[in-house]
């Protein structure tokens, strides 16, 4: 998890210092292309290519698009928000994805997840208020539009993971969005030079140990010991932000940020399900 949070941290800054003269597009077509080399020793582990068959290529690629988009508006809303901001409302996903599973896997909402998506909602409130008068700031709803596309992205991976492994879903990630991106990035295409290229690098090769060292901590610890250190990506992104580029992170951000990670904190704690007599299984 340390792992995670670092690289997540520099994907944020290299992605707004990439995106400062290069197209969000480029920059993603660019990320996936990196990525796949990245990925290669994990698929050739695998068993090659013939490992990485799916039967769900339909799924696969619904669920792409639906990534592909919500992974272009949060790297732009990088250049148009605090970058503490940008992660303050990524953490809203897992009310949108209560709120989509309730609606299409029909999964109970309890009081637990109720209180959770009341308290990140007010949250996400006090976070993107009006200033002076002012309506809400573009960047904040690409933000939180980017967000909900993140947990559309995760419900539809809920059902991936049924018939295809991690290493699967990640190579058809990048696979089908190469595809996807391919042409607006041509478009939109300006040759990388000088620093440039260390900003795409970074947030190629960070974006895919990022999914690495996740799933790894996954594989090693239970759910609720590594989710909730996810939520110092919060603090981590603002020293970055205020060490780089002086931003200030404000009360109202503060308590904001504090009701989603409360709200988050609230919703992974899983109910007593096991009675005094019964032993819990081991892992």
């Amino acid at each position: 998890m340390a792992g995670w949070l670092l690289t997540m941290t520099a994907i944020a800054v290299a992605g707004r210092e990439a995106t400062r003269e290069l197209s969000v597009f480029q920059v993603m077509l660019l990320r996936s292309l990196i990525g796949l080399i990245v990925l290669s020793p994990l698929v050739h582990a695998a068993g090659g290519l013939r490992a990485m068959r799916t039967q769900r290529l339909m799924n696969h690629g619904l669920r792409n698009m639906v990534h592909y988009a919500a992974q272009y508006g949060w790297l732009a809303a990088l250049a148009l928000i605090p970058l503490a901001h940008v992660v303050a409302l990524e953490f809203t996903m897992p009310i949108w994805t209560a709120l989509l599973a309730n609606a299409f896997l029909r999964e109970r909402l309890d009081a637990r997840k109720i209180i959770a998506i009341a308290l990140g909602t007010a949250g996400v409130v006090i976070i993107v208020r009006p200033a002076d008068g002012a309506v809400f700031s573009l960047g904040h709803v690409i933000a939180l539009a980017a967000a909900v596309g993140f947990a559309i992205s995760v419900t539809m991976v809920k059902s991936l993971t049924r018939t295809d492994t991690a290493t699967q879903l990640m190579f058809w990630m990048l696979v089908l969005q190469s595809v996807i991106g391919v042409v607006p990035a041509i478009a939109h295409w300006q040759t990388p030079v000088g620093m440039q290229w260390v900003w795409i690098l970074v947030v190629g090769i960070c974006g895919t140990c990022s999914h690495y060292c996740t799933a790894r901590a996954m594989a090693l610890a239970e759910a609720t010991v590594v989710v909730p250190m996810d939520f110092l990506r919060l603090p981590l992104t603002a020293l970055a932000g205020w060490a780089l580029y002086a931003e200030r992170f404000d009360l109202a951000t503060m308590i904001g940020a504090a009701m989603i990670l409360s709200g988050n904190a609230i919703n992974l704690r899983a109910p007593r399900t096991v009675s005094r007599t019964t032993r819990p299984p081991q892992d």
